[in-house]
């Protein structure tokens, strides 16, 4: 699930949804830790624009967004990728429904049986939730060990060339002075 999230988004955060507006159809999150992407500010604003597969969230709390952005650098989240809350699973799934047969009165025992449905799903969502959370931050670990080990590659390189070029420079430096030596015998 993760995978397909990094593969197919522009931008991959952890954050807080902190404005809804219905009527402009749009909505800030504050990013607490970005995952993919480069986005400077810590504020990141999205637009409902009414496509396919699109999600308007709908709940103050903590996301694990995969989003793309839209042509106005506004980004749009999709119902195709994982994004979640902390309480509401991918997709969006609501809370079973109580069912009963139309012959018979809802009775405290189906009342609680579906209550004890409902936690389970979202306990399952919590669960998910934080597995996520857990591979998106091994995924961020390795794609910075993988720059610090790029970085310390070309360092190293650097400093084998340059101990290559002294030593020809010292070299030609000691022919140079026995070439003055033996001119002055």
């Amino acid at each position: 699930m993760v995978s397909k999230g990094l593969k197919y988004s522009n931008i991959v955060f952890y954050g807080e949804l902190i404005k809804i507006d219905t009527i402009e159809r749009t909505y800030s999150f504050r990013i607490i830790e970005l995952y993919k992407g480069n986005y400077k500010s810590s504020l990141i604003k999205g637009k409902f624009i009414n496509s396919n597969c699109e999600i308007f969230p709908f709940k103050k709390d903590l996301w694990i967004v995969y989003a793309n952005f839209n042509n106005d650098k506004t980004i749009k989240l999709d119902y195709c990728l994982p994004t979640q809350t902390i309480e509401i699973p991918p997709g969006f799934l609501p809370p079973i429904p109580l069912f009963t047969s139309s012959e018979r009165k809802t009775t405290k025992i189906d009342s609680l049986s579906n209550e004890i449905d409902n936690l389970k799903i979202r306990n399952e969502t919590m669960s998910n939730w934080f597995y996520q959370l857990e591979q998106l931050r091994a995924y961020k670990l390795s794609q910075n060990l993988s720059t610090e080990n790029t970085i310390e590659d070309f360092n190293f390189k650097i400093l084998i060339t340059s101990l290559i070029i002294n030593g020809i420079l010292f070299l030609a430096l000691i022919v140079l002075l026995l070439k003055n030596r033996k001119s002055k015998i």
